[in-house]
């Protein structure tokens, strides 16, 4: 990534049973849920690739970097270790001195249109989120990679309606911007709506 435009990093599990979207799972069953995540994943790579910023795959678990099951065509990085804010927090730090925005792999609505809004916002503010209807975040952008705040993410309630605040409530002093709110794909629910 030589020239100076903005890094889009999206977080994907491996699609494999176990591995990824276990609420899921619990409603649909492990296959149904497997099915809609390894689709979902790749119509979301397709989608948001976009000469206006370099897509990075960052992927759990580490050794499935070279999986098949994987969108190809993406430059591939790994997740690493730890809950979801220290593996944010490490993509974040490692990402080059430009901004960066960090979106997941199951909002069916998320376009480039959105991701193109976030940067934007990122102009005039010094971190970007993009509320989820349930209290969380489907997107969390810097103004600038590898330079972040040592607090972001400590004393978030990850998995409830709190985290999107508790992540705000993070990183006191900072300019924060919000872009549209999307609803994720978290259980069975989710996907009939």
């Amino acid at each position: 990534m030589t020239d100076r435009r903005p890094v889009l990093i999206l977080m994907a599990k491996e699609p494999r049973p176990g591995r990824v979207k276990t609420r899921l799972a619990a409603g649909t069953g492990s296959v149904a849920a497997v099915w809609w995540a390894r689709h979902q994943l790749r119509r979301m790579a397709r989608r948001l690739r976009d000469p206006r910023w370099h897509l990075v795959l960052a992927v759990s678990p580490d050794l499935a970097l070279g999986s098949a099951l994987l969108p190809g065509g993406t430059y591939r990085v790994p997740q690493g270790p730890g809950d979801l804010g220290a593996r944010m927090g490490r993509l974040l730090r490692a990402a080059p001195a430009r901004p960066v925005c960090i979106v997941g792999s199951d909002i069916p609505d998320l376009s480039r249109r959105h991701v193109a809004r976030a940067f934007a916002a990122l102009r005039g503010a010094d971190a970007v989120f993009g509320p989820a209807e349930d209290g969380g975040y489907w997107l969390i952008g810097l103004r600038r990679g590898g330079t972040v705040p040592a607090t972001l993410f400590r004393g978030v309630r990850w998995s409830t309606r709190h985290a999107l605040a508790d992540t705000e409530a993070s990183i006191p002093g900072l300019r924060i911007a919000r872009v549209d709110t999307l609803r994720d794909v978290d259980e069975a629910a989710d996907l009939q709506r």
